[in-house]
């Protein structure tokens, strides 16, 4: 009998135009534990950063548990509910992409925080923009 705790890491992103750099810093995420958990930025949060995603938060969620590396969504609605998060889901470990080094060092006090490197030449700014080209 396996009598080993559960080891949960938790990521947030917008995740939109799902692409090879997500479903690689996905895996990655989940390879650090055993239940990959996200917090999806709902479609309000995105307006209130003034980004707008092409696919609804409805569409964004779906897309993410089909990919079978994440285990749970729930929405991200604010910058300051990620301590509280970390608390009520009791996560081991916060997984960001590096483009956001030191930016959440201060959650070290509830849990461990990984940056992981990004896919080098994607990006869901420039899949989307070539697709609008293309369209022109």
């Amino acid at each position: 009998m396996n009598t080993q705790p559960t080891k949960r890491i938790l990521t947030y992103g917008t995740f939109d135009v799902l692409h090879f750099g997500h479903m690689r810093l996905l895996t990655r995420a989940r390879k650090l534990g055993d239940k990959l958990l996200v917090g999806l930025s709902s479609d309000s949060f995105n307006a209130m950063k003034g980004k707008q995603a092409d696919w609804s938060y409805e569409r964004r969620r779906e897309a993410l548990l089909a990919t079978r590396l994440v285990d749970f969504v729930f929405p991200e609605t604010h910058w300051e509910q990620k301590p509280g998060d970390i608390a009520r889901l009791n996560i081991d470990t916060f997984v960001m992409g590096d483009d956001w080094q030191g930016k959440f060092d201060d959650l070290s006090a509830h849990c461990d925080v990984v940056y992981l490197s990004r896919t080098p030449g994607i990006s869901s700014t420039l899949l989307r923009n070539a697709m609008r080209a293309a369209v022109v």
